[in-house]
């Protein structure tokens, strides 16, 4: 399974950017279920919502909600980060558990938000 960040949706969802159909590219040659996390949607329903630039697409999605399991893994991975010097932000610490505990791979454009945790176990998605 691969689970896609905001900005991977964002690119995709955005009809004329190059690397929106890059990683849409990247995606279909792997044949391998997609989905996005309950935190992904959220950021995408907010600047929805807020820039009124309606979509369904994204409610197509299989969407991984955020379980009791999911805590504990999120605070250890955002306490070990600022342990070693790099913090990470609170939400990506959250989507991040919810990729392990589905060991999913994780698609993100933004590598230095999620660096910090692929030494702790996160599995990046590499096209």
């Amino acid at each position: 399974m691969i689970i896609l960040d905001t900005d991977v949706l964002i690119e995709i969802f955005d009809k004329h950017s190059a690397a929106g159909k890059t990683a849409m590219d990247a995606i279909l040659a792997r044949s391998d279920t997609v989905a996005t996390t309950a935190i992904n949607l959220h950021e995408i329903l907010y600047g929805l919502e807020k820039y009124a630039r309606p979509t369904v697409e994204i409610l197509q999605l299989p969407i991984l909600g955020y379980a009791k399991e999911d805590s504990r893994l999120s605070v250890k991975l955002e306490v070990s980060a600022e342990r070693a010097g790099k913090p990470i932000r609170r939400t990506d610490a959250m989507i991040a558990a919810i990729a392990m505990r589905s060991e999913a791979e994780f698609y993100t454009l933004n590598l230095k938000h999620f660096a910090p945790l692929k030494s702790l176990g996160l599995k990046m998605f590499n096209p």
